[in-house]
């Protein structure tokens, strides 16, 4: 395990060069791995797994797209491809990546194909941290384990394939067995992970949350509508407007920020871009700190969770979900998105 120094904090973190894939494989070499869901981080944990040397199985509905997803990246029905319950019932190792909702539908199932001294794996502490509300309180006699990567399902996988990995943070929930901790690195380490940092089943699922809501996707998307709308109303174009509030971000300014930092991206830009910025982001931080408690307290509290489960169960989720998306699709600023894409040079040439 390495020291590495974070801002002024010095954090363990664990890097495939103080645990090994080949540790990994020989700690799993006698654990049956199954991956249950085949949606979002089913697929890219699943096939990292496969590429790097581990015998898994997965478990998924049988009929639905995400059964045949699984087929079509490979997976065997009757031999590593299974009803959800049957391969919980073979695993010593059950990777839980249903949705937060359908883990909650499939725990009374699940549960009954628990042994003693299996592991039950997580990739978000949803279930467990708010059980009341779940209702997943896993047997005593299991290890109880999470290992999150900090990316979406594709991203796992892209970056896996491209060599980079993915960092992911790990924690254990309850240590029956021993050997959890040695467990949640292996497995850490064999869905591609680019390094592991320590954390608990409260702090991930409640930062998970947050950024979800907050940076990584609400108040980015919010953030893009306002810009976009103020350049609009003030005449210019829907181009010019989509290329100064999105484009340029994903296309330049992100990756400077991705390479080396924020303030080595502000002295790549211009002086005038600089200063602006400069002036201006105090403003913007005080302006969104409030809502940011607001929605921290909002997930501490539960009420995040309570609005999640009672959407993503209801009978017509996904016709509302589609409803809400086609919004989006169907604005002008992310139909001028697709527009824009088209033009860019490496989609000019398909």
């Amino acid at each position: 395990m390495a020291h590495i120094d974070f801002g002024g904090t010095t954090e363990e973190v664990i890097t495939s060069e103080e645990f090994t894939l080949q540790q990994a494989r020989e700690l799993l070499e006698k654990e049956t791995v199954a991956v249950l869901g085949y949606g979002v981080q089913g697929p890219g944990q699943a096939l990292n797994m496969r590429d790097n040397g581990i015998a898994i199985i997965v478990g998924q509905r049988e009929g639905s797209a995400s059964w045949d997803k699984a087929v079509a990246d490979g997976f065997v029905p009757g031999k590593t491809l299974f009803p959800i319950a049957e391969a919980a019932r073979k695993a010593t190792v059950i990777q839980y990546l249903l949705s937060d909702a359908g883990q909650v539908v499939m725990w009374p199932t699940i549960e009954a194909c628990l042994n003693e001294g299996d592991a039950l794996y997580f990739s978000h502490g949803f279930g467990i941290v708010y059980r009341d509300q779940t209702g997943i309180v896993p047997p005593k006699n299991v290890d109880v384990i999470l290992a999150a990567p900090k990316g979406s399902g594709t991203t796992v996988r892209s970056n896996f394939l491209d060599g980079s990995g993915i960092n992911s943070s790990f924690a254990v929930h309850q240590d029956y067995t021993g050997r959890a901790r040695a467990r949640t690195i292996a497995l850490g380490i064999a869905i591609g992970s680019g390094y592991l940092f320590p954390t608990t089943f409260e702090k991930e699922v409640h930062s998970d949350l947050t950024g979800e809501r907050g940076v990584l996707m609400g108040c980015l998307a919010g953030v893009m509508e306002a810009q976009y709308a103020v350049l609009r109303k003030n005449g210019h174009s829907p181009s010019e407007a989509f290329n100064e509030t999105v484009e340029e971000l994903t296309q330049s300014l992100i990756r400077l920020v991705a390479q080396n930092g924020m303030d080595w991206m502000y002295a790549n830009c211009s002086t005038t871009a600089q200063r602006g910025a400069l002036d201006w982001a105090p403003r913007f931080r005080d302006a969104v700190a409030p809502v940011f408690e607001q929605l921290y307290t909002s997930v501490v509290s539960g009420k995040e969770t309570r609005r999640t489960l009672e959407c993503n169960s209801a009978p017509d989720y996904r016709e509302r979900l589609d409803a809400e998306l086609k919004v989006i699709h169907d604005s002008e600023m992310w139909r001028t998105g697709a527009a824009v894409r088209a033009l860019r040079p490496e989609n000019r040439r398909k």
